[in-house]
């Protein structure tokens, strides 16, 4: 075993857990609360990441430093990805978790997250005894894509496949902020914790602050 590249895989773990749980990644109200289009925490996050990844891949590639077996990009099958993108957004819907989160908040002691954890468990390993099945193989196998990438398939330049990307992002940015302002913002760490909804901090701070302000004017009077 390499010791090195395995410390340095739980670490770098370690450390992604504990940023998720700081920003809150690690209560089911985030990710939810993004299907309900309040929240645009996760879309932010993640497609930030998305464009950083796509253009940090695409530099290595300059030189070919990855070399070339160093970055593989697997076959694309119409009908089974279309499919495994729709249960895992069931999921996500339905549990509030991803793979990811679910172990966050399993790790600060969420019930749920356990829940998700045994249920996804349990789902791989019932999708592992049927997967070798003529029915699973037609639909996993179906409508193979021409191409692996999506420059490859539009017949365009990475790069401007990435520019596509970031204008796509910078409006999701601006329409995220426009239903968050509309839904009384994003869920805090207080928030969830406390259990309440964004805006019920704001909400409950004005009355308090209406109700000194009626007592200062009734001693005033």
């Amino acid at each position: 075993m390499d010791y090195g590249t395995a410390g340095t895989a739980l670490a770098t773990g370690l450390l992604f857990g504990f940023v998720l749980e700081q920003a809150g990644f690690g209560s089911p109200c985030k990710l939810t609360a993004q299907f309900r289009l309040t929240d645009w925490s996760v879309f932010k996050v993640m497609f930030t990441a998305i464009i950083v990844a796509a253009i940090g891949i695409l530099l290595l590639q300059v030189d070919n430093t990855f070399g070339s077996q160093g970055f593989y990009v697997a076959e694309m099958f119409l009908w089974g990805t279309v499919l495994g993108g729709v249960l895992i957004g069931a999921g996500f819907a339905i549990g509030g978790y991803c793979p990811g989160t679910s172990v966050v908040g399993l790790g600060s002691g969420r019930i749920d997250g356990l829940v998700f954890m045994l249920g996804m468990v349990i789902g791989i390993w019932a999708f592992a005894g049927v997967y070798d099945s003529s029915l699973i193989q037609s639909v996993l196998t179906s409508a193979q894509a021409p191409a692996r990438t999506v420059p490859e398939l539009l017949g365009v330049s990475p790069w401007l496949v990435v520019v596509a990307m970031i204008l796509l992002a910078i409006g999701g940015f601006f329409a995220g902020r426009a239903l968050e302002r509309r839904s009384h913002g994003v869920y805090s760490a207080e928030d969830i914790t406390e259990g309440r909804d964004p805006g019920e901090s704001d909400e409950l701070g004005r009355d308090l602050g209406r109700e000194a302000s009626a007592s200062r004017q009734n001693e005033t009077t």
